[in-house]
């Protein structure tokens, strides 16, 4: 079993010094990382923290799991590797070629 838990169900002003700040209390934080959307820069709602321990972690699952944080009810548990997650298959549209070929040459009148 891992130290790395993901914290799932965080509000939008959740900041990674208060999550830092309130797993502290279960025990020693290694690392905090809040996940934040690439685009609007704003926070995903979810976030990673790894504990010091396998006992702080498990502590911090007890104390924090389905408690509130921020006005919303956190999902806490260990994170999985990423190894273990199942790949996406397909993909992508067809495409390719111009529309026009299909619909017969272009008309201008």
């Amino acid at each position: 079993m891992g130290t790395r838990l993901y914290v799932g169900n965080l509000s939008f002003n959740s900041t990674e010094d208060g999550l830092r700040q309130a797993f502290s209390q279960a025990g020693a934080v290694k690392d905090c990382r809040l996940m934040i959307d690439k685009f609007t820069n704003k926070s995903r709602g979810f976030a990673f923290i790894e504990m010091e321990t396998q006992a702080d972690a498990n502590k911090a699952i007890e104390m924090f799991n389905g408690k509130d944080l921020d006005g919303r009810s956190l999902k806490v548990n260990e994170a999985k590797p990423l190894e273990d997650r199942p790949r996406r298959e397909g993909g992508g549209g067809g495409g390719g070629g111009d529309r026009r070929d299909s619909r017969g040459p272009r008309r201008d009148y």
